[in-house]
């Protein structure tokens, strides 16, 4: 396309009060690549981890995104200009060890692929690897800024299916913040029994129970008592998703015989976890993280978007133009604040 620019805006990440808006190049695409025209892109919660971040500093983060495709790579017969999708930054090689296992976040090549540069910016370059299972079309219905909830709500689906969730199971989501919610929502979609949630900001609780939480409770208080008292016993499934040791503590209180805790946010390097492993020996208590998702998760959170069993779009809080990303993640790491997911238009 002839009206493709030469350079772009781009959102670089220094550090968290210090994102700057400079001029970048637009990506040259090869054989096999995409040239994808960003239409929206979320700001996810690892974005604003300073110290998982500023070491690959300065970099354009960004990986929640969704637009259209314009231009496409000799070779690629599957994708074709003017198509809307979503596209995942990491994905798994699908052949080795840990593939085979059905462990594709554990996939070394998972963890080092990633598309050019980051989502927050105008165009981005899709390599080869992405395109041939890392891109997803948009169902018709589903916007760009819904398009961008694929990757995070993916991550949610992961983790839901890694601890077999069930129908009728109690759950209690510790933590309320984007991460949290979705998974409160997708629980409810699923048919879990009664949900509830813990969080530290009054706002946070309210959307809790907007999008699906029995019950709510101040993270600061009792919680394995709130529990208990919730549920008429502790929780079957336990989702953590706050970085707080605190929340991880409680959960290990919170968790009832044959239960399950779900480690889904993680906390600062070097904390370690003191875990009761005879109460836990005795009572068939399983402690699994989850991180990141696998190309079929994607397209489970399309499908689920799509369908509107997850109404992503009501959790959108605030829509910035690509000039405010500064502003975005001022927000997004800024404890007590009204938001709950910002999402970055860099076309408007």
């Amino acid at each position: 396309m002839s009206d493709i620019p030469k350079t772009q805006r781009a959102a670089v990440y220094y550090r968290n009060a210090d994102v700057r808006i400079e001029e970048r190049p637009v990506p040259e695409i090869g054989p096999g690549e995409l040239l994808v025209k960003i239409r929206a892109s979320g700001i996810c919660g690892s974005d604003v981890l300073e110290w998982y971040r500023m070491k690959k500093a300065p970099i354009v983060l960004g990986h929640e995104v969704a637009g259209e495709i314009v231009k496409v790579g000799e070779g690629v017969e599957a994708y074709a200009t003017g198509q809307r999708i979503a596209v995942n930054h990491h994905v798994p090689c699908n052949t080795c060890h840990w593939c085979l296992a059905g462990k594709h976040t554990a996939c070394e090549t998972l963890h080092t692929t990633h598309f050019d540069p980051g989502g927050f910016c105008e165009y981005v370059r899709v390599p080869p690897l992405q395109v041939d299972r890392g891109v997803y079309p948009l169902p018709d219905g589903v916007t760009f800024d819904e398009g961008s909830f694929a990757e995070p709500l993916a991550c949610v689906v992961r983790g839901q299916r890694s601890v077999n969730l069930r129908p009728g199971q109690s759950v209690a989501v510790l933590g309320a913040g984007i991460s949290g919610v979705l998974h409160v929502a997708l629980a409810k979609a699923l048919g879990a029994g009664r949900i509830v949630a813990t969080d530290i900001t009054p706002h946070r609780m309210a959307f809790a129970k907007r999008f699906g939480a029995d019950a709510v409770c101040d993270a600061r208080e009792d919680v394995p008592a709130f529990v208990r008292d919730a549920l008429g016993r502790p929780a079957d499934l336990v989702i953590v998703c706050a970085g707080a040791l605190a929340a991880f503590e409680q959960a290990l209180a919170s968790v009832d015989r044959g239960g399950t805790v779900l480690c889904f946010a993680t906390t600062d390097p070097g904390v370690l976890l003191p875990v009761p492993l005879n109460d836990f020996w005795r009572n068939d208590i399983t402690l699994k993280p989850s991180y990141g998702n696998s190309p079929h998760d994607a397209s489970v959170a399309l499908e689920l978007i799509a369908a509107r069993r997850v109404p992503v779009a009501e959790m959108i809080t605030h829509r910035l133009p690509l000039e405010e990303t500064p502003q975005g993640f001022h927000l997004m790491s800024t404890p007590g604040g009204k938001q709950l997911k910002v999402v970055i238009l860099p076309h408007g």
